[in-house]
């Protein structure tokens, strides 16, 4: 299918396998065994491993690569006076290689993209692959622009494929670039498995931003070390720096040749002289980091206070240095002081400080959800707000539905004008990825399984033509999940993500309805009327609107709106596991939770508190409430409004990593606040109406 960006399709076909060289020298050990031991020791940020067995290559898009780029002969130097004579690689339409699809790793692999560079980006984890994925598609053009302001350049982006499988990546790579984390056994083993992969000719540099390059060479033969070499990159696209630094036997040629290549990729890299842990910059900013942590240790200051003197000091600097240790990760820097105290035998206060009072307590900064130095969300901006290179790489990606009803509706297309939308959670990036829906009203993302679900409610409400529909995370492989006559107006959509299930209001169904993500085990759970009795059918009081999943505790909550601003709402809680011999017109487990409500809406249960939208009256109506449902026994009634003044508001997702909750409404509004009401900032705004929301990680 085609995609649309800005008003212009993307066409998305399948990428052609790359050649193996016939020098490429072969080993019967498994390619998969160290990479997936590897990813065993991620980070928290970094989604479980999952065997490669279950997904296959993923192939999104291609174009040619610029033969003018990527085969220019480069200078080369003299060769040095070494056992080995250097010989640039033939790049032609061999592939760049990245080991590792997280945050920094897809962020390497678009940049090459983006140059026109062939890449394959490898990860185990069938979510990171989605993500990694998912990022390239919706951020190489952007790349790609960046690339050629900086080199004045014009070029297709190269191909790109994200697969699960080290050998195929690497057996025709002239670049591999090694991005997995930082523990130095991992990194020693991937080495070998590198040496034994790669073609002869073939550079491997390591992403270590505290580990020498020199210190992974135990299992690699001394033939190949002159080819070895740490490369350590920033943040691209906002920090297009690496610094390169030799292994102690890497040929000066060698460094040549890679820095001109990522000149002219559009980056800019920097050559260590000699061996430095830490390299250039790094060094600087590690006794920047230290002093920051002992000021903190010692009760000298606070975060705040110490960001807001460093930015005044230093001017162009983007973010202080507490909210960057926040957003790269506090055990992250805990592990880089570590390596400096073993090397140096310094003093380690600051590294005892960080771990102590963070890391063991699982407050990582941006990507633990619990905060770090700064609270939980600190580093997520709005588009309208001053942003440094490292805010919102915790943030979700937005996933929010167009009804179809906004200032200029089609009106003779008005049963298909409904859009998928998906956007940066700053609002910037907007992209319309499914067009021509009916009446869109609930989605929800599943990362796992590289698929966005939502429901249309149909051409008529009244019709008894609704349908759920699925597709991958670029809005490809439209698929029907509830074909249209099987549900008659479903609304919100919930994953139970531990099962595997969706969760979905029905109505004039008068029904909740329960399924697989591919349609099959579909069951109705609870009917609150005949929608074939008139009498029924209308009664407001019976439609099933907004549904929430609580996994851990067993129990599904549901609404039931009333008719329009007539304060009947409702909000119902039942057992997922329905008891034998009921059925779900007559359950015994149905508890009523709260009752005479303006309009309730859709749901959200984060922390055993409950969230609700509430379209009707004001005071009451256009609102956000929450109640604490989090007891054993039946809540007392109570809740508290959180915020209020919205436009017909309607859809509801808690960002649990940022403590943030995000709302739209029929006026044409996304926002974004924290999760007491405070701060609410509109995220995006047109003369649209929107209806539900979805949030993905993907950076």
């Amino acid at each position: 299918m085609s995609g649309r960006y800005l008003g212009q399709s993307v066409a998305r076909t399948r990428v052609s396998s790359f050649a193996t060289p016939r020098n490429v020298r072969r080993t019967s050990l498994g390619s998969s065994s160290l990479l997936r031991a590897a990813y065993s020791s991620r980070p928290p940020f970094v989604t479980s491993t999952r065997s490669e067995s279950k997904s296959t290559n993923q192939t999104l898009r291609t174009s040619a690569v610029n033969p003018s780029l990527a085969n220019q002969q480069l200078p080369v130097r003299q060769a040095s006076t070494s056992a080995q004579q250097w010989q640039a690689p033939q790049i032609g339409d061999r592939p760049v290689a990245v080991l590792g699809g997280g945050v920094l790793g897809r962020r390497i692999a678009t940049t090459w993209v983006a140059a026109g560079f062939n890449t394959i980006l490898v990860d185990l984890s069938e979510a990171q692959r989605n993500a990694a994925s998912h990022y390239l598609e919706h951020n190489l053009d952007h790349y790609n622009k960046q690339w050629s302001q900086v080199t004045g350049g014009k070029s297709d982006p190269g191909s790109y494929k994200v697969v699960p499988d080290l050998e195929s990546a690497v057996s025709n790579a002239w670049l591999v670039i090694e991005a997995l984390p930082e523990k130095l056994e991992l990194k020693i083993d991937m080495m070998g498995q590198l040496d034994r992969l790669a073609p002869h000719d073939c550079i491997i540099g390591s992403n270590s931003s505290s580990y020498k390059s020199r210190f992974m060479l135990d299992k690699v033969d001394p033939s190949r070390r002159h080819r070895i070499l740490n490369s350590h990159y920033y943040m691209p696209p906002d920090n297009q720096t690496v610094e390169l630094m030799t292994c102690g036997e890497t040929q000066k040629d060698v460094l040549d040749f890679l820095n001109a290549k990522m000149e002219q990729a559009g980056m800019q890299p920097a050559v260590a002289r000699k061996e430095s842990t830490g390299f250039i910059f790094n060094r600087l900013w590690a006794a920047i980091k230290r002093e920051t942590l002992m000021i903190l240790a010692e009760g000298v200051s606070e975060p705040k206070e110490i960001d807001r003197l460093f930015l005044t000091m230093f001017k162009n600097n983007p973010a202080g240095p507490c909210a960057m240790m926040d957003a790269v990760g506090l055990d992250t820097v805990s592990n880089i002081e570590y390596n400096y105290i073993h090397e140096r035998h310094i003093d380690a206060t600051s590294r005892d400080y960080v771990q102590r009072n963070f890391v063991d307590q699982g407050k990582l900064g941006a990507k633990s959800g619990k905060g770090g130095l700064y609270p939980p969300g600190a580093t997520t901006k709005s588009s309208s707000d001053e942003k440094g290179h490292h805010d919102n790489l915790a943030a979700p990606r937005l996933y929010f539905l167009d009804i179809g009803l906004g200032g200029n509706v089609d009106l003779q297309h008005l049963s298909t004008s409904g859009k998928v939308m998906t956007a940066s959670a700053d609002g910037s990036h907007v992209r319309e990825i499914v067009s021509g829906q009916a009446a869109p009203d609930g989605i929800d993302v599943s990362i796992e399984a590289g698929k966005i679900f939502w429901t249309n409610m149909g051409a008529t409400p009244a019709g008894n033509n609704g349908s759920v529909m699925s597709a991958n995370l670029d809005g490809s492989n439209v698929q029907p999940v509830i074909s249209i006559g099987d549900i008659h107006t479903p609304k919100q959509i919930k994953i139970d993500h531990k099962a595997n299930k969706l969760y979905i209001c029905d109505r004039e169904g008068l029904r909740v309805h329960r399924c697989d993500f591919d349609g099959s085990n579909h069951e109705v759970i609870v009917q609150t009327g005949n929608a074939d009795d008139p009498d029924d059918g209308t009664d407001q009081t019976k439609w099933c609107v907004g549904i929430a999943v609580d996994h851990d505790q067993g129990k599904f909550y549901w609404t039931q709106k009333g008719p329009s601003k007539a304060g009947k709402g409702r909000i119902f809680r039942a057992n997922i596991d329905m008891a034998s011999g009921e059925s779900p017109d007559k359950r015994s487990d149905i508890e009523l939770l709260f009752d005479k409500l303006p309009e309730p809406i859709d749901l959200e249960i984060e922390e055993g508190k409950l969230y609700w939208t509430d379209r009707g009256e004001y005071p009451l109506g256009n609102t956000l409430n929450c109640a604490d449902v989090s007891g054993s026994g039946k809540p007392d009634g109570k809740f508290k409004t959180l915020a209020r003044h919205f436009h017909e508001a309607i859809g509801l997702k808690i960002d649990h990593l940022n403590q943030h909750v995000y709302m739209t409404d029929l006026g044409g509004t996304v926002y974004r606040m924290n999760l007491d009401g405070s701060e609410r900032k509109k995220v995006y705004e047109t003369e649209n109406a929107y209806s539900g929301i979805g949030l993905a990680y993907l950076h």
